[in-house]
């Protein structure tokens, strides 16, 4: 009897792990489904509304988030300034020419739907207007929210054509449910301006586009969506919509090693040293020659991303590599622009912008970058060098001690200066005016507005001048067993065969040192063979 009880004691318990078991599947399978945020704005009294307006909105958000206003009126994101504090520059969108599509001033209106705030349409917008900021284009999580271009930053309120007369009508954003349904950042909603500037989705950056929003490991191992799944936020750890990662004055080299939790760290976060550390290959102390020392033995010099991206736009979206300016305003016989397209469907000539070069898969080039970014600034005379004036320029050498060797998109470009001052100009180019250079292809008078826009000189004279940017390359990180091999940098003709200050076995092959070496090793061969031959022939003698 006391046996049988005992069976039936076993299996109460093995009944109850598994009613245990059941019930952790069940309330875990709950809590994936459950989203993680811990307020559903949908039951908010202040969002029950019918708004008119992206403003409206941000008077609502502002009854709670008191602060948030003030602390994106601090921000790049907002100002589009940003004093580079190496070199006393003024940068952001507001003051810099570039060479995709040139400028912001005067273009306001359309360069402006990437704006995180309403209505900034020329010098007379209001920085210092809470209501004026944009709080939904950081935090929509409907997909369905979209800022066209034409609109300086404001979704469309009524169905309306855009651009006008093309037949193409814009429904107008349901500002209620996407008020009710905010949430984090995500990769899309970083993406609606960082993927698509420069006038298309990957134009600028190579690194950033579309394919990122749901990329598998092969493209990004970070932002995996069915793996480690990183937001932007991962890396660029926001704190009072502070976002730290700027292009305008990365951080070239970190040797401060892993970030701790918990401890305080004023370093940039989104480096790969702040996670990886400073010497991130695993050693097995155990081999003789070990690969993972001469791995970390590169860290010294070479930027994590120069091994760990071989190429960028792998995600099956071109970036543009060249864009040339100088062949626009070709017209059809019928006085019409035109586009002209390869056979992939990639616009490759547009009479409002000229030539366009495309391409995937793209190998990097590399140079000496310690961190300072210089810009050709509006005010600046041109330096042609080689018939190219270098828009920006990677400072950096390998004897400075705070280089690392960078891989970089370098984006080529033809582009109007002004012929007597030899400086760069800002057109006006977008707009329905007579004065924009989409509606008259006169770019006398287009610059002539532009310039006129931010008081600066305008000779009257123009030519065109071919041009440089570079943009550091940091995303599309595939796994590691996919990175550089040895002999894709130590060889003559490797990766790095431009890479100056650096001596690099395999590509700095000397033929005379070469000979000599093996000369030396044949005569110490032969010494030991004399010598052994010598030994044997004495030892048999004493026989």
């Amino acid at each position: 009897m006391k046996k049988q009880h005992s069976h039936w004691h076993a299996a109460a318990l093995f009944l109850g792990w598994l009613v245990s078991f059941g019930v952790l599947v069940i309330s875990g399978a709950a809590a994936a489904a459950t989203n993680s945020s811990t307020a559903d704005h949908s039951k908010f009294k202040e969002l029950q509304q019918t708004f008119k307006t992206g403003p409206d909105v941000t008077r609502a958000c502002l009854k709670c988030h008191t602060e948030a206003a003030k602390q994106i009126h601090k921000t790049t994101h907002w100002t589009w300034e940003f004093r580079n504090p190496a070199n006393g520059q003024m940068l952001g969108k507001k003051h810099l020419v570039n060479n995709f599509c040139t400028s912001v001033p005067s273009n306001e209106k359309f360069c402006n739907a990437c704006h995180v705030g309403y209505g900034w349409e020329d010098d007379t917008f209001d920085f210092t207007k809470q209501e004026n900021v944009d709080c939904l284009v950081c935090h929509d999580t409907t997909g369905a929210y979209k800022k066209p271009a034409g609109l300086a930053g404001h979704p469309a309120y009524k169905a309306m054509e855009l651009p006008p007369g093309s037949g193409k009508i814009v429904q107008p954003v349901d500002l209620k449910k996407v008020a009710q349904n905010i949430g984090k950042t995500s990769r899309d909603t970083c993406g609606a301006c960082h993927f698509f500037g420069g006038g298309g989705d990957g134009v600028k950056h190579g690194d950033m586009d579309s394919s990122l929003s749901a990329p598998d490991k092969k493209l990004d191992v970070h932002m995996d969506a069915t793996g480690s799944d990183f937001t932007c936020a991962t890396c660029h750890m926001t704190t009072g919509h502070q976002v730290p990662g700027s292009r305008y004055a990365p951080t070239a080299m970190d040797k401060g090693g892993a970030r701790m939790r918990g401890k305080a760290d004023t370093r940039n976060p989104t480096t790969c040293v702040a996670c990886h550390g400073n010497a991130p290959h695993p050693v097995k102390t155990a081999q003789l020659n070990n690969h993972g020392n001469m791995l970390n033995d590169h860290t010294s010099k070479l930027a994590c991303q120069t091994c760990h991206i071989p190429s960028f736009a792998r995600g099956g979206v071109a970036t543009k590599m060249s864009w040339d300016w100088s062949t626009s305003g070709k017209l059809t016989p019928e006085g019409k622009p035109f586009v002209k397209k390869d056979e992939k469907g990639h616009v490759i000539y547009d009479s409002r912008k000229g030539d366009f070069v495309l391409s995937e898969n793209v190998v990097p080039e590399y140079t000496w970058f310690n961190g300072t970014v210089k810009y050709t600034l509006l005010t600046d005379k041109i330096e042609i060098i080689d018939g190219v004036a270098h828009i920006n320029s990677f400072e950096g050498s390998p004897d400075d001690g705070k280089s690392m060797i960078w891989p970089v998109k370098v984006f080529r470009g033809a582009q109007p200066y002004d012929a007597v001052y030899k400086t760069l100009v800002m057109p006006h180019t977008a707009g329905m005016d007579d004065t924009a250079y989409w509606k008259n292809f006169k770019w006398e008078k287009a610059i002539a507005t532009g310039m006129a826009t931010v008081g600066a000189p305008f000779s009257g004279k123009i030519d065109f001048v071919k041009t440089v940017m570079y943009w550091p390359i940091a995303h599309m990180v595939p796994p590691k067993d996919e990175a550089l091999s040895c002999q894709q940098c130590h060889s003559a003709n490797g990766r790095l065969k431009d890479i100056k200050g650096v001596y690099m076995p395999g590509r700095d092959a000397s033929k005379l040192i070469d000979i000599a070496g093996w000369t030396i090793a044949l005569l110490a061969l032969i010494g030991v063979l004399i010598h052994g031959s010598l030994r044997i022939i004495s030892s048999n003698k004493k026989g």
